[in-house]
């Protein structure tokens, strides 16, 4: 159970997580009751663990209310400039400790749940993870929505409330077995239906034409019901809304068409369209072009631009009546994010609404659609970029076909005035590829309708222009900018990590939460012996915390006084947790080979979800589970080696693991990983880095210095002149004896006895398509991971590194982040303005500076 705080560390007791008074404590304890009582009809006699966990929500969330409305009330009067973050996944994970923190909390709820005789880390851990994304794209989204809320925009989060997230990941046997994530089985107390806005989205039918222009018919209609979400900024009293639509069968559905009194099989027939926001496709870079998701991408796109237009309206002349001109100032009160291509059909739509619905001639409709919109790629793989058949999205969406058939003529005679007779450069720059199966290339749809568009890391972003998008680019070399990713240092540090951001406050005082640039006053301290060991002593004991904890829930004991080696995100080829398989397997057969050589002690913590679908990410979880069986079951390596691959890792799991690590596994393939923000996570929470000159990596070694980062392989040129000369794996295979031995052992069946040839399609790809050549990037990886055992060996010198790390992460907050997407895209500044909390009277100071929106 939590202890309480004692006198002389309640005077210690800093700002960041709130202040225990005595009255706000007695007042959450009489909410806490009040809601047990009165919203869950249960009394302490009869009360489970999860009626308190939700009593305390709900306790919570009355504090969240006021300053909602408010905040929403504050917006309607001074209509600023609405951001809108479109984006078909948000991976929000927990809300109840996040709420504590945001709002200032923290401790008195700590007090009160004490007093009350409970456990807030047993109550904390019952709430659901909201799943709602497949890893970075949609951790992104959730980190962006609180940095947005904490620097007073006026933003909103748009997407769909899918009723089953992220799978649940079991091992059974080493291999991976999906369970369905039924999150909201128990209720969630955080979301508010909106059945009042509930608005249709229409599919199929088809298009007549007449002088009086185009009008889509006979249509099959599905409703689209908004959830909407409290986004709390940080102590700044502003609480931003994320919407979330799920999908609704009209009343009528089927019945119509059921003449012959088949009534029960038409009322089934309604999951029919009520499957649109079933599910979450759990694909992380690789596009799935089924009909269904298809739907899901139009079904957000079509809500939401129906409720931006209608808030447009409502501001604009407190009426729905449209006046043509009004929507001349449309780009000036409306910013349109596109979080990758998923909702890239928002340009045909809306230019089906000015066009079709709204009568404005098309250069004027398209003149306000690309001021609207602003676009992020996120991926340069192929596979990952969407293209959908046009043979599709005629069947689904015939209007909008006809939308992007015109657009794409009127941008292709526009090329072709500037380069006459390049037929070859029409073809690379056409949004319609031709070919076998003719389809519509989403990103360059995304770029041609947008005035911004963005990589996510300098190296991505200048990838993106001179590599990708390379045409589009010399076009228009103005529309192309980066925005380097960011994470939110609320959830990040204070929440995952409290120790660590109390220590950094003592030293720099409390700001640094609200400006993470000050973690560089931190660098005065990288030679001071206490601050020294006061960091290594917070590591320690959130090693010692996180050993407790997977004793507990995976029944594995580990050696806390180990190296945490820590390699957690997406299984994916182009991550290489392959690479890092083998430096296991050789570190295994140096023990074997010399037992009482001088060996640091490791502990390999791997974890992550492969895609149902992808075989080789399958086979690669098997791998690295059959090779822990083997290393932690020798008796020869004892507990100098121990191997664990997490089970279901996601954001709650990511907040144990992150601030307990040492050594952070970034070692993609570069030029592949877009950016990264989990090695933002664990440089922020005093990890060392291993990785290559990749994503965000290479600002981190810029920030920090790359002495300071454990740097190692190929960078892109080299990369590419081993593309351009021929990538040969038999060569590494044959020089390096170690990796030779590792290979060998795997295709032998050294870890499959029972089936020698079972990892066959493994060594296959590492041999004939290894596109991500992970043998050409083995040897400095072992050489470079032979430097991370050598410095941990001196704990002062590691530490040291440690601090000049944090010091230098500030840069890759979220906060910096948003106010360069305000700034240089969406052209509004920042607030820091506090929205007065609905219980004070207003400061009419406050009216001076609008912050942001209506509802």
């Amino acid at each position: 159970m939590s202890r309480p705080l004692s006198d002389q560390e309640r005077r210690k007791q800093i700002s960041i997580r709130g202040i225990v008074g005595a009255e706000s404590v007695a007042e959450l304890k009489r909410g806490f009751n009040r809601h047990l009582h009165f919203t869950l009809v249960k009394d302490r006699n009869v009360a489970t663990p999860r009626d308190y966990y939700f009593a305390l929500a709900h306790t919570v969330r009355d504090h969240l209310v006021g300053r909602w409305i408010r905040t929403q009330q504050y917006y309607y009067e001074k209509d600023p400039k609405r951001i809108y973050y479109l984006s078909l996944e948000f991976y929000m994970g927990r809300t109840l400790q996040n709420t504590m923190i945001n709002l200032g909390l923290q401790n008195a709820c700590d007090e009160a749940v004490y007093q009350l005789g409970l456990d807030m880390e047993e109550l904390e851990e019952i709430e659901e993870d909201a799943g709602l994304g497949n890893g970075g794209l949609g951790r992104l989204a959730a980190c962006f929505l609180d940095s947005m809320a904490t620097l007073g925009l006026a933003a909103y989060g748009y997407g769909i409330r899918y009723e089953y997230g992220i799978f649940n990941q079991k091992i059974r046997d080493g291999w991976q077995v999906e369970e369905a994530d039924d999150w909201l089985r128990h209720g969630n107390p955080w979301e508010k239906a909106r059945p009042e806005y509930m608005l249709p989205v229409h599919f199929y039918g088809r298009v007549e034409h007449s002088p009086a222009g185009a009008k889509w018919v006979d249509t099959q209609v599905v409703l689209a019901l908004p959830y909407d979400t409290p986004v709390p900024g940080y102590m700044n009293n502003t609480v931003n809304t994320m919407r979330l639509w799920s999908a609704r069968a009209p009343n009528d559905f089927n019945l119509r068409d059921f003449n012959v009194g088949d009534y029960i099989q038409a009322v089934l027939d309604r999951n029919l369209a009520e499957n649109i926001s079933r599910v979450l496709y759990p694909n992380d870079n690789f596009f799935e072009g089924k009909e269904l998701r298809l739907k899901q991408e139009y079904f957000v796109v079509a809500a939401t631009l129906q409720d931006i237009i209608r808030r447009f309206k409502a501001s604009k002349f407190g009426s729905t009546d449209t006046v043509r001109t009004v929507f001349d100032s449309f780009p000036d009160q409306v910013a349109i994010q596109l979080n990758d291509t998923h909702p890239a059909m928002a340009i045909p739509e809306l230019m089906r609404i000015f066009v079709d619905i709204e009568k404005l001639p098309w250069d004027k409709a398209w003149d306000l659609t690309k001021r609207t919109f602003a676009y992020t790629n996120h991926t340069v793989l192929p596979e990952a970029l969407e293209r959908w058949p046009v043979d599709l999205v005629e069947k689904l969406l015939p209007r909008h076909l006809q939308i992007i058939y015109e657009i794409n003529q009127r941008h292709l005679d526009h090329i072709a005035s500037l380069f006459p007779n390049d037929v070859d450069r029409l073809r690379r720059m056409s949004l319609i590829e031709e070919g076998g199966t003719k389809r519509i290339n989403m990103a360059h749809l995304c770029i041609v309708g947008s005035h911004a568009v963005n990589g996510v890391a300098k190296i991505h972003s200048e990838i993106v222009k001179t590599q990708v998008f390379e045409d589009f680019a010399e076009l228009e070399p103005e529309k192309f900018q980066n925005k380097t990713n960011g994470i939110t240092p609320r959830r990040w540090l204070l929440l995952c990590n409290p120790g660590l951001a109390e220590l950094i406050a003592e030293k720099i005082g409390e700001d640094y939460v609200r400006d993470l640039s000050q973690l560089t006053k931190l660098h005065e301290f990288v030679d001071d012996d206490l601050f020294i060991r006061e960091v290594a002593k917070v590591k320690q004991e959130n090693k010692v915390k996180f050993a407790l904890y997977l004793e507990k829930e995976y029944k594995v004991k580990i050696n806390p006084s180990s190296m945490f080696d820590v390699h957690v995100k997406r299984i994916h080829e182009y991550k290489r947790q392959l690479m890092n398989c083998l430096h296991i397997i050789t570190m295994y057969n140096r023990i074997r080979r010399d037992p009482t050589k001088l060996f640091v002690p490791r502990t390999v913590i791997i974890g992550g979800k492969a895609a149902p679908g992808y075989h080789m990410a399958k086979m690669i979880i098997k791998l690295i589970n059959a090779v822990a069986q083997v290393v932690n079951n020798d008796p020869m390596v004892g507990s100098k080696l121990k191997v664990i691959f997490l089970e279901n890792y996601r954001v709650s799991l990511a907040e144990k693991v992150i601030p307990a690590t040492d050594l952070s596994e970034q070692i993609s393939t570069a030029g592949t990983e877009a950016s990264g923000t989990g090695n933002m996570k664990f440089m922020l929470n005093g990890a060392l880095t291993i990785g290559t000159m990749d994503g965000a990596n290479v600002e981190m070694a810029e920030e920090a210095g790359e002495e300071n980062l454990f740097i190692f392989g190929m960078r892109v040129e080299d990369v590419t002149e081993l593309d351009r000369k021929g990538y040969d794996a038999q060569l590494y295979y044959d020089r390096l004896p170690e990796l030779k031995q590792a290979v060998d052992q795997i295709k032998s069946g050294f870890f499959s006895p029972k089936e020698p040839n079972l990892f066959n399609d493994v060594v296959n790809m590492l041999f004939h398509h290894d596109r991500f050549k992970v043998f050409a990037d083995y040897e400095a990886y072992v050489k470079c991971q032979e430097k991370v055992s050598e410095l941990y060996l001196n704990s002062k010198a590691w530490t040291k590194m440690v601090i000049r790390n944090i010091a230098a992460a500030g840069k890759f907050s979220s906060d910096r982040t948003i106010k360069e997407y305000a700034r240089d895209i969406w052209h509004v500044e920042p607030s820091d303005l506090k929205i007065p909390p609905p219980n004070e009277p207003r400061d009419a100071a406050q009216d001076k500076t609008p912050n942001g929106t209506a509802a």
